[in-house]
């Protein structure tokens, strides 16, 4: 079963940095599972309705996104490379993939 879960889902590392941690409970690195819907394989953006709508449990959700993004002055990383060079939002994630949110206002 865990085999057939695995193949429905993907794992993936999700680190804050910068003040962002204070936005989830102080937690720096959480570990996400995302259900694949089907063969479609879910995305960032996906990744970050879920951080904001089932993880995040300050209300100040607007710190984190704006206009339905990521908002400027966070600097995203997917597996160590700016999330511009990789699709931005658009980028499916893979099995393992660290994705790393850095608020540059707050001294990040």
């Amino acid at each position: 079963m865990s085999e057939e879960k695995r193949k429905d889902a993907v794992q993936v590392t999700v680190e804050f940095s910068g003040g962002l941690e204070m936005l989830f409970e102080h937690q720096r690195k959480l570990q996400i599972s995302m259900a694949k819907k089907g063969e479609e394989v879910p995305n960032v953006a996906e990744l970050v309705s879920h951080l904001c709508n089932d993880v995040m449990k300050d209300s100040r959700k607007d710190l984190f996104v704006l206009d339905g993004t990521v908002r400027p002055g966070i600097l995203v990383l997917i597996n160590d490379a700016d999330w511009e060079l990789e699709g931005e939002d658009q980028y499916e994630l893979q099995e393992g993939d660290n994705i790393l949110f850095v608020s540059t206002l707050h001294g990040g």
